[in-house]
């Protein structure tokens, strides 16, 4: 991985860190991909059971590095054909779209731990996340409006899904900021707190707390909660009843049974 992302593992927990401060984390195309790839492997670690990411510095991110924008217009300057341009362009943003939709398809927890800025990108990678913690003082903002671009990684597919349709509009519509007390108001995050160590601290112990719970069942409930989100509730009821055929009798239901009877915390296999 780059320096511009940093990763560490403990107790069953990654944290994931933005490292780009002195660009107020804004995000290139290897950062970019590299968040891509990050959650990949972190999908297939069986000693992670829960992801924390959050921003280095001052910021969560500010988005898009414009100079990576600038740079992906010079790669398109370099076909002569239109159509080839065209095409070139939908298969960079069909990438960079994959590269977030790997946060939402990692079968593990992923927890966003948001302060200072998260503006553009920044709000399409935590709507991939599965919850999403704030400072108080954290601005968030659907900037793509602002430059004369319609939204495309994600903010406009997944936002609907967390925050009332016409609240959606607005902020996409005028590209206003909107704090963490507002973003909580709306339930685009669960809590703010006051400043960014009381959010670590206080997401550590969440992330805890779902470290501790059965491996194979948090991801059954994942998939789940994504399945649903997507189909008719007779599909997802059909969807859980094949997944619990071949995933409900495990040693991870004999442990918690035992546990209980035991009346002992469960300690389950990675």
């Amino acid at each position: 991985m780059p320096d511009s992302l940093l990763i560490k593992t403990d107790s069953n927990i990654a944290e994931i860190e933005i490292n780009r401060p002195d660009y107020a984390n804004a995000i290139d195309e290897e950062l970019w991909f590299a968040i891509g790839n990050c959650f990949s492997e972190l999908d297939e670690s069986k000693s992670v059971r829960v992801c924390i990411i959050s921003g280095v510095g001052s910021n969560f991110t500010s988005g898009i590095d414009l100079k990576y924008l600038q740079h992906l217009s010079q790669e398109i300057d370099n076909y002569d054909c239109d159509g080839r341009k065209r095409e070139f362009l939908r298969s960079k943003i069909l990438k960079l779209q994959a590269a977030f939709s790997q946060i939402e398809s990692c079968r593990k927890p992923v927890i966003a731990a948001i302060h200072g800025g998260c503006i553009g990108a920044g709000v399409d990678l935590i709507s991939a996340c599965d919850i999403r913690y704030s400072t108080k003082k954290s601005v968030f903002q659907i900037k793509e409006i602002d430059l004369g671009i319609t939204a495309d990684v994600g903010t406009l597919q997944r936002l609907p899904h967390l925050i009332p349709q016409g609240i959606v509009r607005e902020l996409a519509f005028t590209g206003r900021k909107f704090s963490g007390n507002e973003a909580q108001s709306l339930g685009l995050v669960n809590n703010c707190y006051e400043d960014k160590k009381t959010m670590m601290t206080e997401v550590r112990k969440i992330a805890e707390q779902i470290a501790s719970k059965s491996p194979l069942a948090m991801r059954g409930v994942k998939e789940m909660l994504l399945y649903s989100r997507d189909h008719s509730v007779a599909s997802g009821l059909n969807h859980v009843a094949t997944w619990n055929s071949a995933m409900l009798l495990s040693s991870d239901l004999e442990e918690s049974i035992m546990a209980l009877m035991q009346n002992r915390p469960p300690e389950y296999n990675d």
